[in-house]
């Protein structure tokens, strides 16, 4: 999947083009991973571009700063708005939207305080993160060697571009065994998630998911499955789950923006279920599209209209 930019990048309140959106070899977030980011999606909708949920990654993202002790000079309000005029400026129906909050250049060392915070928006279009076949034929995955953090050593509740590194094994790993994905455990052996992913398996038409003490990421996409989920009529249970679940699973998903809801046919090559995409997987599945597709009402508030006159984030 080849990636090249172009059109317009948002930083620092100014739109600049796409090969002008640079930053100093100095800056700190290059050397020490001191940023933390977002990855939400616009959608192609009847009613023009939509972002799905953009309120809820906008928040993630401040909270996220929070924990970094990152104080941007912009109201999340405010730089809602900007993630909104860069979709206008590149012109896209649909796109994947990238803000960032970042240490900047100022002085090298560990200490990140005296390097300003700056923040950019990158928007591109992109499609299925796993292939244009997965979301119906589903991926391969394994167990990975690599476990996520524990406690008090990273904070996995942060969208932190350090805590990626880990990810970046899991999935090397992942491809050189000749799998699509990893599943991460925790600390305690645990079930925790994949390499940028949320799980979810399907157990006698009950969803089960590992809990945020997993070391997992809030996800938004997880939060909008749950609650999808429930609208359907099936019970959803957040729980500690040992590794061997994802074995006995009648079914199993990926859940996430850049994934959205993706089935798990086989892990560590044994077969889940009949091999391939399960029917409560598919009613999901299918839920969420005609959600984040403008085709249902947006019963839950969750569009935000890009050409709307009151298209600011609630």
């Amino acid at each position: 999947m080849a990636f090249t930019g172009t059109g317009k990048v948002w930083m620092n309140g100014k739109l600049v083009n796409w090969a002008d959106a640079t930053i100093h070899a100095a800056s700190h977030v290059i050397h020490y991973g001191s940023g933390v980011f977002e990855g939400a999606r616009c959608y192609k909708t009847p009613q023009g571009p939509a972002c799905f949920r953009l309120d809820a990654h906008m928040r993630r993202l401040y909270d996220s700063a929070a924990i970094y002790r990152m104080d941007y000079k912009v109201s999340q309000e405010a730089f809602t708005q900007a993630v909104l005029d860069t979709i206008k400026a590149n012109a896209y129906d649909a796109c994947y939207i990238r803000p960032l909050i970042y240490r900047g250049y100022n002085t090298l060392g560990v200490n990140p305080l005296p390097c300003p915070v700056d923040a950019m928006i990158l928007v591109w279009e992109w499609d299925a993160y796993l292939g244009p076949e997965a979301l119906e034929k589903g991926v391969d995955v394994r167990i990975s060697s690599w476990t996520r953090s524990a406690p008090n050593t990273f904070p996995a509740m942060a969208k932190s571009v350090a805590n990626y590194a880990n990810s970046g094994l899991i999935k090397m790993e992942a491809i050189a065994d000749g799998y699509s994905e990893g599943i991460a455990l925790d600390v305690s052996g645990q079930l925790s998630e994949g390499s940028g992913q949320n799980l979810f398996l399907v157990r006698d038409h009950t969803l089960y998911t590992p809990p945020i003490a997993a070391s997992v990421l809030p996800g938004i996409t997880r939060d909008t499955i749950m609650t999808l989920a429930q609208d359907l009529g099936l019970a959803v249970k957040e729980q500690a789950l040992p590794r061997e679940m994802t074995y006995i699973a009648d079914e199993l998903f990926f859940v996430g923006t850049a994934v959205e809801v993706t089935p798990i046919t086989s892990v560590d090559r044994i077969t889940i279920g009949n091999g391939k995409r399960g029917p409560v997987t598919a009613a999901i599945q299918q839920a969420f599209f005609d959600c984040v597709n403008g085709v249902t009402p947006d019963r839950h508030g969750w569009l935000t209209y890009v050409n709307s006159a009151a298209a600011v984030s609630r």
